[in-house]
């Protein structure tokens, strides 16, 4: 118990710096209301905070593999197929949001995989053991399913709250709330498992979804006008469209034949496998050469938290601020960043306690570039009408390119724990494979750099 209180202050002074970088944000002014403001934060802070458990009921997973319970073929396997359930979820889950709004399909995202981490948690209590990799494939797919509906619920909210102006900056918090999530599951899951029993790595996020499931129901709202406020025109590319929406065939076609968009889905692609290669492959590589007792190692949900509010604000304050609230410039920058780690960390296999710095700025980069593509993108091109759609189908690909990772690292890095995972030669393969995604995610960026909103209002 000592040992978790220790972890008490990191967490309340990381809080502290959260509110007080958000405070300090630059903001830009559309008009809104202090009374407006307030409202606002009453319900993008509950559906942010869903959807950074949503994380935590994720990442645990990597739990059973930093403890031996399942191999890394195993655990690359499961994951592989639970990217691809995420992926294809969101040709159906997309249109869903669209229609049903995001408040219902937040909720339904808290149920399910809530429940799906409570089976696994009561499997492995009942045995004292994890479940087998048959079932534990099943319910993570099934898990994955419902954690599909968190990222295009929250980008359906949002997009009638925000303006495109500022839409950037917000993408950054957002950011900073998924990296919050990223922390929990990395440092508190397991210390918490460690303190009571192994099965509360997933009870415990079953029970906190549980309370988010609540509170989600009792404050979020779709539109300002569902809250009792006045709905504005956020000037993307729904801007002046009225009437009925057309059906979700018709809707996901146009989207199928946007050039940007479907250039977007591609780099989201690059930046899946590149983000998840870095997350659950880092702590491997570090155990395997012999660095667990380095900081980075002993922290690493920390210190992703930290990449993801460092990576994420700078992103969304360039995006506004400097490329007026253009976001491919600023994977264009991000990419860059990704490339040169990726190159630099070859020759650095040598000097692996150097490898871990290197590491976590290509983390703070990578986690910018899915939050200005996923999260805001997909706001502005597919529009507030459509950006459920438009939302899964962006990040579908981010799953897509995940899966890869899955079944590509699992069968190219050696066995955590093995010989083979000393021998630095065995971890070539790291750096080399995220070397032409993150090629090819630059050129795309580069290529679409002066895209533009298209709507049928001009942004004020």
């Amino acid at each position: 118990m000592d040992k978790l209180l220790g972890e008490v202050p990191p967490i309340l002074i990381l809080c502290v710096v959260i509110a007080l970088v958000i405070r300090r944000l630059p903001k830009i002014d559309v008009g809104h209301t202090p009374e407006f403001r307030r409202r606002r934060v009453l319900n993008w802070l509950p559906l942010g905070l869903t959807y950074a458990f949503l994380y935590m009921g994720r990442y645990n997973l990597n739990g059973l593999l930093d403890a031996k319970l399942i191999t890394g073929k195993e655990f690359g396997d499961i994951d592989a197929v639970g990217a691809m359930v995420y992926g294809f979820a969101f040709l159906l889950n997309g249109p869903l949001t669209d229609r049903w709004g995001g408040r219902v399909t937040i909720l339904i995202a808290a149920a399910g995989a809530g429940a799906c981490n409570a089976l696994i948690g009561i499997l492995y209590a009942s045995t004292g053991h994890p479940p087998s990799v048959a079932v534990l494939t099943i319910l993570f797919a099934a898990n994955m399913y419902f954690q599909s509906f968190g990222a295009v619920s929250i980008v359906k909210v949002n997009s009638s709250w925000f303006h495109l102006r500022e839409r950037g900056t917000f993408g950054g918090i957002f950011g900073i709330l998924i990296s919050f999530g990223l922390y929990l599951a990395f440092d508190w899951a397991p210390k918490i498992a460690q303190l009571t029993a192994p099965e509360w790595l997933f009870l415990m996020p079953a029970a906190i979804l549980a309370v988010f499931f609540v509170l989600s129901w009792l404050f979020v709202r779709d539109t300002p006008g569902d809250a009792g406020m006045i709905d504005f025109d956020v000037a993307d590319a729904s801007s002046g469209e009225t009437g009925p929406r057309d059906p979700a065939l018709v809707i996901l076609k146009k989207m199928l034949t946007n050039r940007i968009l479907l250039i977007i889905a591609v780099i989201s692609f690059c930046s899946g496998f590149l983000r998840q290669g870095i997350l659950k492959w880092y702590r491997t590589f570090a155990a395997g050469v012999g660095i667990m007792g380095s900081y980075l190692y002993s922290h690493w949900g920390m210190m992703s938290c930290i990449a993801g509010i460092t990576g994420g604000m700078f992103a969304g304050i360039i995006s506004d601020h400097l490329f007026k609230s253009r976001r491919p410039p600023v994977s264009t920058i991000l990419f860059s960043v990704v490339l040169g780690g990726a190159i630099t960390i070859v020759p650095m296999l040598s000097f692996p306690g150097g490898v871990s710095w290197v590491i976590a700025i290509m983390m703070m980069a990578i986690i910018g570039v899915h939050g200005m593509l996923s999260g805001v993108a997909s706001q502005d091109f597919g529009g507030r009408r459509n950006a459920g759609t438009a939302t899964g189908l962006i990040d579908g690909f981010v799953y897509f390119g995940t899966a890869l990772q899955g079944f590509v690292y699992g069968r190219v890095l050696p066995e955590k724990g093995t010989p083979a995972a000393k021998d630095i030669d065995n971890w070539y393969a790291w750096p080399i494979a995220m070397i032409p995604l993150a090629v090819i995610g630059l050129l795309l960026s580069i290529r679409i750099w002066s895209a533009v909103v298209s709507s049928k209002k001009p942004v004020h």
